[in-house]
């Protein structure tokens, strides 16, 4: 099952995205075919990729990972986050499972939806599902047989544990050199802490996400959503589409390594510069903003609404709006620096005033300002948006036990190809046997003993 030579694919296994006997970059591109699945290609589909938008009418479909093969031993929310996204672009993502148990999230709930966790459910479309046991010998050598016949190997085992299994990095790179291997953990491949598990709460706390988090008087909170969960998938994400460029270029593969703690310790951006630069200790502000004011909630006659005043015009407009000149004209408040200099008083007279009218009044009194606002919406408010709406920030698919479902889709859009028709999240093992044989040429009488061993598992979809 080996690839017969570096950066190299054989069409036995579907011609696949960034794997033609193409010359390593010398400056001149001109010389580099278009990047894109050759088994997609046409004489009409380019070599342009623009951001935005559903696709023309009349536009070819091909989208950028079509014919990309993502081997995906992922579990919980960073990893298949960032596979399933990588599923959204076409890519064909290979879900490794427990057999029986499967994904942890599997059983992660209420709610379910008949007898399917939302949780697993959320971030698990565009995949297909192979149950493997991984600790019987031939399920280690149906693994590496899968990495040789892909083009991306995912996972986010402890440091050092797939290794053990013959499968890390440096195994899987000598019988698969074109493969992009990527690894998430908790805390690095190599440091005091890599034997720690990564969880995003702990890597919330660790990072210093938590310290900034919460009401300036009150306890540390985590964030409502796991965001360093969820930021380690988007920065996977896109090391695993940097990596496919990188073999374009070179015809080699590589070994990436991305964790939550580097991953949220990144994010902390200008909060982190402040230390950095200016030893400043963060604080935390609860809605509010330690270099800006005013930007935060105010309590409203029913609610909340969030305003911000970005510069100085903004906040004699915002003054106007809530028929408080004298404000804008007070020394006190001329810049932004002697605002937040003099924020208390400032939030006061600010808070004291938009108590006086309902919500929807307030927004209206702002809406064509220029100023930035909004309401605090719960998940019921989000999901009726007109922007929400209109944006097609949902997707809805046909499970095949948990009947018609919804989940939030991608938050981006492309003008020349839709991330549209979304397949369902896969039952535990519903896809072994077209996995064995379509990848690896599986033979009945073969599949057979690995079912009969324990090796593999198929669930049956009645």
């Amino acid at each position: 099952m080996q690839r017969a030579g570096l950066g190299w694919r054989s069409r036995r296994f579907g011609g696949g995205l960034w794997r033609s006997r193409w010359p390593a970059a010398t400056g001149d591109s001109s010389s580099l075919p278009c990047p894109r699945a050759l088994s997609a290609a046409s004489p009409s589909t380019g070599c342009r990729a623009r951001g935005g938008g559903a696709p023309p009418a009349g536009a070819s479909n091909v989208k950028p990972l079509d014919g990309v093969k993502i081997l995906d031993l992922t579990r919980v929310l960073a990893g298949p986050f960032a596979t399933m996204n990588l599923g959204d672009l076409g890519a064909e993502v290979i879900k490794v499972e427990r057999p029986g148990a499967g994904d942890d999230t599997r059983a992660w709930g209420p709610p379910f939806a008949g007898t399917e966790s939302i949780y697993f459910l959320s971030v698990n479309r565009n995949k297909k599902s192979i149950a493997i046991n991984m600790k019987d010998s031939k399920g280690a050598k149906l693994i590496r047989e899968l990495a040789a016949v892909s083009d991306v190997f995912v996972e986010n085992y402890l440091p050092g544990k797939l290794a053990e299994m013959g499968l890390g990095y440096e195994d899987i790179k000598k019988i698969a050199p074109h493969i992009v291997y990527c690894s998430i953990s908790g805390y690095g491949q190599t440091g005091p802490m890599v034997q720690r598990g990564g969880y995003d709460s702990i890597a919330a706390a660790v990072s210093g996400l938590m310290h900034i988090t919460g009401h300036e008087d009150g306890e540390p909170v985590r964030p409502g959503v796991a965001m360093t969960d969820l930021a380690t998938g988007l920065y996977a994400y896109g090391a695993i589409m940097a990596g496919l460029l990188q073999r374009y270029k070179t015809g080699k593969g590589l070994h990436i390594d991305c964790n939550l703690l580097s991953s949220q310790v990144a994010c902390l951006t200008h909060v982190a510069a402040n230390y950095l630069n200016c030893k400043t200790e963060a604080k935390r502000w609860g809605t509010a903003h330690g270099s800006i004011v005013p930007y935060q909630a105010f309590k409203t006659k029913d609610g909340y609404i969030v305003v911000g005043a970005g510069n100085d015009q903004q906040f004699v407009t915002v003054c106007k709006i809530l028929n408080l000149h004298e404000v804008s004209k007070d020394s006190r408040y001329k810049t932004n620096a002697l605002r937040v200099q003099n924020r208390r008083e400032l939030i006061d007279i600010l808070s004291t005033r938009f108590l006086e009218k309902p919500t929807i009044e307030w927004l209206q009194l702002f809406e064509g300002s220029g100023i930035p606002y909004g309401p605090i919406n719960n998940i019921q408010q989000v999901f009726s948006d007109p922007q929400v709406l209109h944006n097609g920030l949902v997707m809805e698919m046909n499970h095949p036990t948990a009947g018609r479902i919804a989940v939030p889709g991608p938050g981006v859009r492309y003008s020349e190809f839709a991330l549209s028709h979304p397949t369902p999240p896969p039952l535990v093992g519903q896809h072994t046997v077209e996995i064995l044989k379509g990848m690896l040429g599986y033979e009945d009488d073969a599949i057979e003993e690995l079912l009969s061993t324990g090796a593999v598992a198929q669930h049956e979809v009645r």
